[in-house]
């Protein structure tokens, strides 16, 4: 196992798929025992008000409740700090050349029916889960 593993999730609004995929990688370190070693940082670029309501649903059909997540900005800075950076929607950020950038192009899940937000929803667990499965456990 690689200890003290920093993952990042950055998305133009923070309202959607970042927010998923750090819910999803939140519930995976608890699940494998790792909240001592692996930090999740999330952001966006441009953050909205609030959680889009549609994944804040879509995440409780699975008991995960990101109701009270707010969208933030990320910073360069921060983003420098981690090991690995997933971005989605935002690939233009440039970031230092020992961060592992990953651009997952997901559609973006605001306004979309429910049936949507839950493949692009699968697809974000799947890809959170393999993150996990390279990064963390060796």
């Amino acid at each position: 196992m690689t200890d003290n593993v920093k993952l990042g999730f950055v998305c133009v609004q923070n309202a959607g798929r970042s927010q998923m995929s750090a819910a999803f990688a939140r519930r995976e370190r608890d699940r494998r025992g790792l909240n001592g070693d692996v930090q999740i940082l999330t952001g966006g670029t441009d953050p909205a008000e609030e959680v889009h309501p549609e994944v804040v649903e879509a995440m409780a059909e699975l008991d995960i409740d990101i109701s009270d997540r707010q969208p933030r900005a990320v910073s360069t800075d921060e983003l420098n700090d981690c090991d690995v950076v997933a971005t989605m929607g935002c690939s233009t950020l440039e970031l230092d050349a020992d961060v592992d950038v990953r651009d997952w192009a997901l559609e973006d899940p605001h306004g979309k029916d429910v049936e949507t937000v839950r493949e692009i929803r699968e697809e974000i667990e799947g890809r959170v889960t393999d993150l996990f499965e390279e990064f963390v456990e060796a």
